[in-house]
């Protein structure tokens, strides 16, 4: 019957199509065809390339998941990031402006630009910059690209820590007594601060990382605190709103990885402990926390958990619990709607890729495992690397990375790094290198991994906090698991006071100074012997020829101790060629001389085999020329020592006279203040010729979203005082002095 009518109306094929639909419509098959029409419409297609939001090393970690997805990538970029690895490591790449984070990395609107002129589907917003950012969320949601991050609503009832507290309250989450209002004038906060109790602690109420959080001890220390928490909040996150928490003396901070899909599904990855910080920055976390119950770790799971499903949560989270050790009693902080920096440590012990999570739940996926499917897997450790100069307070430092050789990377040893050899460390971003993730089968196994990673992670050029973290790693307290977040106060002794080390770090100190005396003789003798012909080759053989006697050789070396910053100290080493190929090595110090018969063979471009009075030892040498000065760092073992020698120092010398070091050292008329690290002058809070006390602020420093307050050393009038707001200032360059 359906065929014939269409028959009669093949003339007017218009009406003759109407008629076919409607006839087909009727049809089982028909219906069944549209639905499923219709679900593939209403379904989103899945991501094919993803614009990462971020730079560094969460940028070449969240390339390296989509690549193994098969998505295509592309990166943003500042002016000061043109050739960083993250950019090259991408499918493409946008510049979106200026080095400071201000005018490329927080700039969502040329982000979301560049993912709409690259055909990008999704943005990725990494850690930090605008990954917590609602607006930035809405944004992405207007102009149909995919947030791959939470709701734009939690984003904002979490980011804003006042109103995080009103709904944890209210969903029966513990929380520490304060106050959380809107209220900001700087006498009613004094106010709520007295009726808290001291000491109290300072928290802007957006951001995170430590940033414009300052510990209060009593009334007469509120006000200079409370101005600076805003000016650095307001610079690292465009609020200065701030809160007030009663301060916990005996804390350890203890977070729970949370996970949920855009069907209701929400699970926790067990937890992790961060108490070992420094400036209220994590720099050891590790997973599962140490010496805590199954029942404490079920309780605490469980009240993530329902923090998550008070705001509709979906994708990657972090609930943050500060635990009372007195009492063992946790309260809610606040939580992270994004990835957290130390991830790695979750995905080590359930065995899961994260990111590719995050990915897939934008994709509407479901979550690949219930609550009872996660996986427990033996421990896992990360330790964060910096640019930073721990005997200063942990400063941020800049610099180029003249040597950069990562612990290679196996099943149980990962390094997520942002860098290359040669890259450098910018005082606009966070000075974060790499972070080190290592698993064991259970803690100890693991934290013996830690250990001998950190001896071979290998970095010059700027001072790091790799040695420091080698202390925590080996301090009983630690081993034992005894972490709270005052950890570095509590045991500053044993970690800053070297005194009782001192002998015995110059003793090695003088041996590695050997070790690089007989290896620079051995790699130069190498060159020579692979380059050389002629007669100029027997004065340059191993031994060189001397008519009568055996050649030697002096070098002068000052000794940086960046174990603990006490300065440099000059060695003389006296390096003498024997026939057979040794060398005979004597290093004078300072009232200390010793003697070495040493062997070295070549492995490599950086590598030796050093044999020394009968012993073996695997040596790694790095020299690069910075400041009139030719730096040599070694490792051998465990140690790491770094070694400067002037340019222009003849290296052949064969008179016997004595060898006396010759270094000039740099020095200030006392009194004199020098900036303690490159930086942005933000405030000036005295004028030259001013009188002012001991312990004045005289100025602010901004560093890397760090502000650091440059005091007074003395009583007695500024002299020289001529930097200005918004004046970049370089390292170690004077600012004022003190006179009376």
């Amino acid at each position: 019957m359906a065929l014939l009518i269409l028959r009669r109306n093949l003339h007017g094929r218009t009406s003759s199509l109407l008629l076919r639909a409607r006839l087909f419509s009727h049809s089982p098959a028909a219906a069944a065809a549209a639905a499923a029409a219709k679900q593939r419409a209403s379904k989103p297609k899945p991501v094919e390339k993803i614009l990462v939001a971020n730079r560094g090393e969460i940028a070449c970690r969240i390339v390296r998941t989509a690549r193994r997805l098969g998505i295509r990538t592309v990166a943003v970029y500042s002016d000061a990031d043109a050739g960083a690895l993250h950019v090259r490591s991408a499918d493409e790449a946008v510049r979106i402006g200026p080095a400071p984070a201000r005018l490329s990395y927080l700039g969502g609107a040329s982000i979301v630009e560049a993912a709409l002129r690259t055909g990008a589907q999704a943005i990725h917003p990494g850690y930090g910059f605008l990954s917590e950012s609602a607006e930035f969320a809405q944004l992405c949601e207007e102009n149909g690209l995919t947030f791959i991050g939470p709701p734009a609503s939690a984003i904002r009832d979490m980011g804003d820590k006042s109103a995080s507290k009103k709904i944890m309250g209210s969903a029966g989450v513990p929380l520490v007594p304060g106050y959380h209002g809107d209220e900001q004038d700087i006498d009613f906060m004094r106010s709520e601060a007295e009726k808290i109790g001291y000491p109290i602690l300072i928290k802007p109420t957006h951001g995170g990382g430590g940033k414009g959080m300052r510990i209060v001890q009593s009334a007469n220390e509120f006000v200079e605190s409370f101005l600076g928490a805003q000016r650095e909040a307001a610079a690292s996150f465009g609020v200065d709103k701030i809160l007030l928490e009663k301060y916990i003396t005996r804390p350890r901070h203890i977070e729970v990885q949370i996970f949920g899909d855009k069907y209701g599904n929400i699970l926790h990855l067990n937890e992790r402990d961060c108490s070992v910080q420094r400036r209220h920055q994590k720099i050891i976390e590790e997973a599962p926390a140490p010496n805590v119950s199954s029942d404490f770790r079920a309780h605490l799971g469980q009240a993530a958990v329902s923090a998550a499903k008070a705001v509709n949560y979906h994708n990657a989270g972090t609930v943050e619990f500060i635990v009372d050790t007195a009492s063992g009693q946790f309260y809610f902080m606040e939580m992270n709607t994004r990835l957290q920096v130390e991830h790695p440590v979750t995905e080590m012990i359930v065995g899961q890729d994260l990111v590719e999570w995050q990915i897939r739940v934008a994709n509407g996926e479901p979550l690949p495992i219930d609550q009872s499917e996660v996986p427990l897997l033996g421990h896992a450790f990360e330790a964060r690397i910096y640019a930073e100069n721990v005997p200063k307070g942990f400063l941020p430092a800049t610099g180029v990375l003249h040597h950069y050789r990562p612990v290679p990377g196996t099943s149980s040893v990962r390094v997520d790094t942002g860098v290359e050899k040669g890259d450098a460390v910018s005082m606009h971003y966070d000075p974060m290198i790499a972070k080190l993730v290592v698993w064991g089968e259970s803690r100890s196994a693991a934290l013996v991994k830690l250990k001998d990673s950190l001896s071979k992670f290998q970095v010059a050029g700027l001072p790091t906090n790799i040695n420091f973290l080698r202390k925590l790693a080996n301090h009983w307290a630690f081993e034992d698991g005894n972490v709270e977040t005052h950890f570095i106060e509590n045991f500053k002794d044993d970690l800053f006071d070297d005194s009782c080390h001192e002998k015995e770090a110059y003793e090695e100190a003088i041996y590695g100074a050997a070790l690089v005396a007989a290896c620079i003789c051995n790699k130069e003798h190498s060159n020579f012997r692979e380059g050389g012909n002629g007669l100029n080759s027997i004065w340059y053989g191993n031994p060189p020829f001397r008519v009568n006697h055996c050649a030697k050789r002096v070098f002068e070396f000052q000794w940086d101790n960046d174990y603990d910053g006490t300065g440099s100290k000059p060695l003389v080493i006296s390096l003498t060629y024997q026939a057979d190929g040794q060398y005979d090595i004597e290093v004078e110090g300072e009232g200390n001389s010793l003697g070495f018969h040493v062997k070295a063979t070549c492995l490599g471009n950086h590598d030796f085999r050093v044999e020394v009075d009968g012993v073996n030892v695997q040596v790694s040498l790095a020299t690069y020329e910075k400041d009139l000065d030719k730096h040599i760092h070694i490792w051998h073992g465990s140690k790491h020592h770094h070694f400067r020698q002037k340019l222009g120092q003849p290296l052949f010398d064969d008179d016997d006279s004595q060898h006396k070091p010759s270094f000039e050292t740099a020095s200030h008329p006392q009194g004199t203040v020098v900036a303690p690290m490159a930086g942005l002058v933000v405030k000036v809070l005295a004028k030259d010729g001013m009188r002012v006390e001991e312990g004045q602020p005289i100025l602010v420093l901004e560093a890397m979203k760090m502000e650091h307050v440059v005091k007074a050393p003395s009583a007695g009038h500024v002299h020289g005082l001529a930097v200005t707001a918004g004046q970049q200032v370089r390292d170690s360059s004077v600012l004022f002095s003190i006179k009376e």
